[in-house]
């Protein structure tokens, strides 16, 4: 992975958190470019061609920063349907970088599984909430406000859905195990399969 990084983050704390969040996925060539937005708290675009992952946040931004996520399932009444905004509380513009950084990087993983890119927002932000609850303890929060409970939002393997994005490993030589071999017993001339004596 090749960050270019245009903010006042520490360019190898990201890089190092980055590469951490994303332990297992293949990066390659994959390059990243976090910089400042014109004016939104953070967005982010993924070109998967030229495997460019572009992470935009806003200066603006107050920590801790409550970001909205679309994990929940959706909910519907008999006249429409919803989905509930969950909350992220992220500490620093590290933790908003790292959320759009894996958003992103699940669509760029979609793309290298062959899977249709087409309406996998909240799987995206399933993928990247995750690895901030996990490895970082990313608090989340539903509708009211509560911590939720994983159960309410971690509903798809959203790993397993882009686990042939992975490269596959090299087959390991079967090894045949060497064990000596006792000599059969011999009695009276004649060799024994059952030692009976």
């Amino acid at each position: 992975m090749n960050l270019t990084n245009r903010t006042h983050l520490n360019t190898d704390e990201l890089q190092r958190r980055m590469r951490t969040a994303a332990d297992g996925w293949p990066l390659g060539r994959l390059r990243v470019h976090v910089r400042y937005s014109r004016s939104a708290d953070y967005s982010g675009t993924c070109y998967y061609k030229q495997g460019v992952i572009y992470v935009n946040l806003g200066r603006h931004l107050a920590y801790p920063y409550r970001l909205g996520t679309s994990v929940a399932p959706a909910k519907s009444n008999a006249r429409h349907w919803w989905k509930p905004i969950y909350t992220l509380e992220l500490a620093d513009g590290y933790q908003v970088a790292l959320f759009v950084f894996l958003h992103e990087l699940y669509h760029w993983l979609v793309h290298r599984a062959r899977r249709n890119p087409r309406q996998k927002e909240s799987m995206c932000d399933r993928f990247a909430v995750r690895i901030l609850v996990d490895r970082f303890g990313v608090c989340v929060r539903d509708e009211r406000g509560r911590p939720a409970r994983r159960q309410a939002w971690d509903i798809q393997n959203v790993e397993a859905f882009v686990a042939a994005a992975r490269p596959p490993r090299p087959a390991r030589a079967a090894r045949a195990a060497v064990r000596p071999v006792a000599p059969a017993p011999i009695r009276d001339g004649q060799w024994l399969l059952f030692d009976l004596a």
